[in-house]
């Protein structure tokens, strides 16, 4: 599908506040931006071989919150991509943003440096909720960025909301999804509340401060976001994506095809078909080893077995489903225990038009469970 892909992913570990859900890696101090800034520009540099050459078609600044930082930051990494790699003409490049940073003027800089697709964090449009999760922006401000946004030229636009958490109701979760539908934005992200170990959230249920996210209201919370979505054009091309025909998350997709994809920034992944590693998740310790000339990383070589599974997680995730030409290419064994293993879910994972295993949308929010009794062990 994005089989030729190869993309760079940029990890800025830096957030205004703490949401109290979120188990990624982010200070809130920005204490050492400039030294982390300088040690990603020097990784990028020193990695510059790790895709061997291949055309760059997606750039992605995830976090943390890329936006809070200052547009210049931002130029200084595009441009050593762009002094490091061969980036085609019409690459996808994503920037994160969180409402409360976005303004005329930042959207101008964004524009004019080649940023092409927003990626907007909203959640939710209940100024009691955002707080609840101790968001840094008001329901406003989400209604205003989005608008603002669309003025300033950008049409690739994407929005994430949470759905089964407390204190939302389903009449309150239909309208957070028909705002989104009426801004005309082609593309919607939606996740389910979790708890993450070591969480604000984590800590707020031990202690009976708030309760913990209903799996029944979840599941029924889902199925109102398929529906609605479907009815006006929506596609689901991944459990938690939807976006309007050919308005797909390049970059995301690039992942769940197994595209190479180079991570720069501390707690960044990379893969290139063979290994994955890791950067280690300590702003100072990534830093400290940058301005030695060291790259501070975890690797691990992928065996078939682990290829596979992969194939199969991913794979059930989205409509092109599990890519039945890869799974051959890791030896007859894995497609001849794939198709036993699939027999238990007759009616759940059919197979397509190319020979691809899928999952039925209706089954996505079991995909996690389904995904892990089909893995070889």
């Amino acid at each position: 599908m994005f089989a030729f892909m190869a993309g760079i992913y940029i990890h800025i570990p830096f957030c205004r506040k703490a949401c109290h859900y979120c188990n990624f890696h982010f200070s809130t101090s920005f204490q050492k931006k400039d030294e982390l800034i300088n040690a990603i520009i020097k990784e990028l540099i020193m990695q510059s071989a790790y895709l061997d050459g291949k055309e760059i078609t997606t750039i992605y600044f995830g976090g943390g919150t890329p936006s809070a930082l200052p547009s210049t930051d931002i130029k200084r990494i595009l441009d050593t991509i762009k002094n490091t790699h061969t980036i085609i003409s019409d690459a996808e490049i994503t920037l994160e943003a969180n409402p409360d940073d976005i303004s005329v003027e930042m959207l101008t800089e964004w524009k004019t440096m080649g940023i092409n697709r927003l990626s907007i964090g909203i959640q939710a449009f209940q100024d009691n909720l955002l707080q609840a999760w101790n968001r840094s922006h008001s329901s406003i401000q989400a209604l205003n960025a989005i608008a603002l946004s669309q003025q300033a030229g950008f049409k690739n636009i994407s929005a994430d909301l949470i759905y089964g958490g407390p204190g939302l109701s389903d009449e309150d979760w239909i309208g957070n999804i028909q705002r989104l539908i009426d801004s005309g934005i082609p593309h919607i992200s939606c996740y389910a509340l979790t708890v993450e170990s070591g969480t604000a959230l984590a800590y707020q249920i031990e202690k009976g401060k708030t309760s913990a996210p209903d799996d029944e209201q979840s599941n029924r919370q889902y199925s109102i976001l398929q529906s609605m979505l479907k009815q006006v054009g929506f596609e689901q091309y991944e459990v938690s994506n939807f976006s309007k025909p050919g308005m797909e998350s390049k970059h995301n997709t690039s992942y769940w095809s197994g595209s190479h994809y180079l991570g720069a920034g501390p707690s960044a992944h990379s893969f290139n078909g063979i290994s994955r590693q890791w950067n280690i998740s300590n702003n100072v310790k990534y830093i400290n080893a940058l301005q030695e000339g060291n790259l501070l990383f975890e690797k691990e070589m992928l065996t078939a077995e682990q290829r596979f599974n992969e194939l199969v997680m991913t794979g059930l995730r989205t409509s092109h489903g599990i890519d039945s030409k890869s799974v051959k290419s890791l030896g007859e064994k894995f497609s001849t225990y794939l198709d036993t293993a699939v027999s238990k879910y007759e009616g759940r994972i059919v197979k397509n038009e190319t020979d691809n295993w899928v999952l039925k949308p209706e089954y996505y929010f079991f995909v996690d469970g389904i995904a892990a009794d089909l893995f070889f062990t």
